[in-house]
């Protein structure tokens, strides 16, 4: 553990390499530095804060952060520090095909080596989007400089005709209705003018919100800000409270592993389950974990679930949104609530505990942030399934759907891929039934590629119409946060690779229990050997560049599908670490 009661000399800066000797090479980088209109009293004996800053004109969720580096820059020459923007790739959910999962580690790879390569003494981690968060944190906490992360905050609520609109979870609402002819065109067209309309990333509680709250957690940004509305001016004034405190964070060298621990995972793992937070944070935190050495694994999550309410009343598993939760007191008053289920002892980016973060942290809508008695559930906010079909483990997340599917047998209705699916959904003559068991093959990390958020496979017209909503789904994709339904995901291993889910054929009975934790599909092991004998693995999806790397490396969804050469090896556990199992 660093000792931050010492604070770092102007010569023990790594930036001193870069400026501070006399020699040809830091006589090229002040002449450069001057070039670009800087004295030498701008940054000499100074930290240098790189600003990783994923702003695109693509990017919707991070549209202020033009503005908001400023902010940051603001706060790191305030503090004393020499503040230099590096932007990174911007990687934008709602545009970036097939998946911005495919680029994940490709940011990371970009985060840790531009912190690698330049003059950097500590870091500023700008992002919010979906898979933005834990690319940025994966490659900081790899290089392991002072880091502190500013999160994009949510957008403001959306609205249609009186109505108040959620990202995402309104879109397959309302999508489904479309499709069951219960709205007209032109109600559709009001839906898509109001269900975006500020910046700031998706306002239910989807990937976006559930990881930066993650992040939070793990005491990687300032307490209590990861939740604001991107609009609130508070948001800009996190942004320079965050430039200010790096800066103080390199002299006392506070750096990523001195802060992430089994505990502090555990304390990420708790939150995301009483946010009934996004089925994606289970592969994101098992990267993360994995990168600082803590093998996490998808049996710790289940047995978390097993004793965390939830107890955030919010879309898609609840009711409200994300400038509600902030009004009503925000994640420091959920953990108040979660109580002696989180390890307040973790030290944060802030220099003080958890829990001397939290102390005093009030609900002020009690609807919104319940009690541990009045849990929206008592428990099980996710649950990690076993059996014949997914021997290394599947995700779903139990609130979000109807309850009369948690045991459920029916029929499997298989596509072989997603344009498979696409092309036969909405077949009138497709057989089959409300209880039927739609199945999507060959949609994970290698199979799509980049296990795309395609598991909350869309509901037959033909019985949409006849009113029903939800029905049993399984695929090896992932879904997104905002999304709902009895949709089992990240189906291990792939079918792609020749996992179970890939010798799944049509009329085949799949039977799932969420109380015993089993996935299974009712054919004998000699069946499914026979079966597996006759698969033939598909050829690659990609051909050259990058995407070669990534088919070669890149890990199944339970292991957090990083790349294998990224992951560390497992760290030694700090005196009165909790053991993962």
């Amino acid at each position: 553990m660093t000792d931050h009661s010492k604070r770092k000399r102007p010569e023990d800066l790594r930036s001193h390499r870069w400026y501070g000797v006399k020699d040809l090479r830091s006589f090229g980088h002040r002449s450069r530095t001057a070039q670009m209109g800087y004295h030498r009293s701008d940054y000499a004996g100074k930290p240098v804060i790189a600003i990783i800053n994923t702003w695109s004109d693509i990017n919707p969720c991070h549209s202020h952060f033009k503005q908001r580096v400023e902010e940051v820059k603001r706060g790191i020459w305030q503090a004393g520090g020499f503040p230099v923007e590096m932007p990174a790739m911007s990687l934008s959910e709602p545009f970036q095909k097939p998946t911005t999962m495919l680029y994940r580690n490709l940011l990371a790879m970009e985060t840790e080596e531009l912190l690698r390569s330049y003059p950097a003494d500590g870091c500023v981690l700008m992002g919010g989007c979906d898979k933005t968060t834990p690319a940025l944190l994966m490659g900081a906490a790899s290089m392991d400089l002072p880091t502190i992360f500013v999160p994009a905050g949510p957008m403001l609520r959306g609205n249609w005709n009186g109505q108040t609109l959620g990202s995402g979870s309104d879109t397959w609402k309302y999508w489904a209705e479309l499709r069951a002819g219960n709205i007209t065109e032109e109600d559709w067209q009001g839906v898509e003018d109001g269900i975006a309309r500020s910046p700031g990333h998706c306002m239910t509680m989807g990937t976006a919100s559930t990881m930066t709250a993650a992040v939070e957690a793990l005491g990687m940004c300032l307490s209590g800000y990861s939740s604001i509305p991107a609009p609130d001016s508070r948001h800009a004034q996190m942004a320079t409270l965050s430039g200010k405190r790096i800066v103080e964070m390199v002299w006392q060298d506070i750096t990523p592993s001195s802060l992430l621990t089994a505990a502090s995972f555990d304390n990420a793992v708790r939150t995301v389950l009483a946010l009934s937070g996004s089925t994606n944070a289970v592969v994101h935190l098992i990267a993360m974990a994995r990168r600082c050495g803590f093998p996490l694994d998808l049996d710790r999550f289940d047995n978390l679930a097993r004793s965390t309410p939830v107890l955030a009343n919010l879309r898609p598993s609840g009711k409200y949104l994300m400038e509600d939760f902030y009004y009503a007191g925000g994640l420091r008053a959920l953990m108040v609530q979660l109580g002696d289920l989180l390890d307040t002892t973790q030290q944060t980016v802030d220099g003080r505990t958890l829990g001397e973060n939290i102390a005093g942290a009030r609900v002020f809508h009690e609807d919104v942030i319940r009690s541990r008695e009045q849990a929206l559930v008592p428990c099980d906010g996710l649950a990690v399934l076993r059996g014949n079909l997914a021997p290394d483990g599947a995700v779903i997340k139990p609130p979000a759907m109807e309850a009369r599917l948690q045991t459920h047998t029916g029929r499997a209705v298989v596509f072989k891929d997603y344009n498979d699916m696409a092309a036969r959904i909405d077949d009138p003559n497709l057989d089959v039934d409300a209880d039927s068991v739609i199945v999507l093959q060959n949609a994970g990390p290698q199979g799509a590629p980049g296990m795309p958020e395609w598991g909350q496979l869309p509901i037959p017209q033909k019985l949409l119409k006849q009113g029903v909503r939800d029905m049993l789904r399984i695929s090896d994709a992932r879904m997104s946060g905002t999304s709902y339904g009895a949709c089992v995901l990240h189906v291990a291993p792939e079918s792609y690779v020749g996992g179970p889910l890939a010798l799944v054929r049509d009329g085949d009975l799949i039977t799932l229990d969420v109380p015993n934790r089993r996935l299974d599909v009712r054919l004998s092991d000699a069946e499914l050997a026979e079966r597996r004998a006759a698969w033939q693995a598909p050829p690659p999806r990609f051909e050259r560049g990058y995407g070669v790397l990534y088919l070669k490396h890149i890990s199944q969804a339970d292991s957090g599908c990083d790349f294998d050469f990224l992951q560390t090896g497992q760290r030694e556990q700090a005196a009165g670490e909790p053991e993962i199992h």
